[in-house]
């Protein structure tokens, strides 16, 4: 699933992305280095994966969009 960062913490390196529909989802710090980012920058376009359904939505990847 494609998304657009959002937010980021460097300190706690977690942050949130917007779907493209514009739902925020928010991820932690074991998504961000389970994906092998140094950083992220809100605006980039990014891939995730995402486990549950609903509120139960969990991110456990987020990596950049590579073309």
């Amino acid at each position: 699933m494609q998304a657009t960062a959002y937010t980021y913490d460097s300190e706690t390196r977690s942050g949130s992305v917007l779907l493209d529909d514009g739902t925020p989802l928010p991820f932690d710090t074991a998504a961000f280095d389970a994906g092998g980012l140094l950083l992220l920058r809100p605006g980039q376009r990014v891939r995730i994966e995402v486990t549950g359904e609903g509120d139960a939505r969990h991110i456990e990847l987020i990596t950049l969009q590579t073309l």
